[in-house]
């Protein structure tokens, strides 16, 4: 079945979407024991969220690399996961979504929250021909989303080992189970319009 370019595909319920972020232990461990993030996690720093579990251990060597040692699921509120896209802008100038590259430049100037599409990651990490959504969140936007979004934190550092343990061992798909099972995100037609979803 083919995967269309830009698509979302996270965990998620009626409720809820499950986001992933990769952080030193000093911060992970406060921000699981709050179910919140707490200090010294830095509300001033553009944090950015990632719905794609294997992109996340991509980018975070399966939980390996300095700073990034820990691997969090964050669940937060769909509907707030739905407003920080609703004003997004992509990081980049795209001429599909924009009249001009002076509009974009406007908006990067004043959106709070900016949007990147990676190439997705199979499970041994290369890339795959369709991408993956990253969502950068600054200003008033991460305090929504520390103090109204979030509606819990695992950590979920000894399942990307285990992951990563048993493909090393077995050198095939990930075993049923053990990845998270993310599905097409349901996105309102008017954000995936915002941020170049394609179908």
């Amino acid at each position: 079945m083919s995967v269309p370019y830009r698509q979302i595909r996270a965990a998620f319920d009626e409720q809820t979407v499950t986001v992933y972020q990769a952080y030193a232990p000093e911060i992970a461990a406060p921000a699981v024991a709050a179910g919140r993030f707490v200090p010294p996690f830095k509300r001033e720093r553009m944090t950015w969220i990632k719905p794609s579990f294997l992109w996340m251990m991509y980018r975070s060597g399966w939980a390996s690399k300095p700073g990034q040692e820990r691997v969090l699921a964050v669940r937060i509120l769909r509907s707030g996961f739905e407003a920080a896209l609703a004003q997004a802008c992509l990081s980049h100038y795209d001429r599909d979504l924009y009249p001009d590259q002076a509009a974009w430049a406007r908006l990067v100037q004043t959106s709070q929250v900016r949007v990147q599409w990676d190439p997705e990651r199979s499970p041994s990490l290369g890339p795959l021909p369709y991408r993956s959504l990253q969502v950068g969140l600054s200003g008033q936007v991460v305090d929504r989303y520390v103090d109204e979004w979030i509606v819990g934190i695992s950590d979920v550092t000894d399942q990307a080992h285990a992951i990563r343990d048993q493909l090393a061992a077995a050198d095939g798909p990930v075993p049923p189970g053990l990845s998270p099972v993310e599905r097409p995100y349901p996105l309102p037609a008017a954000i995936g319009a915002t941020i170049g979803v394609t179908s």
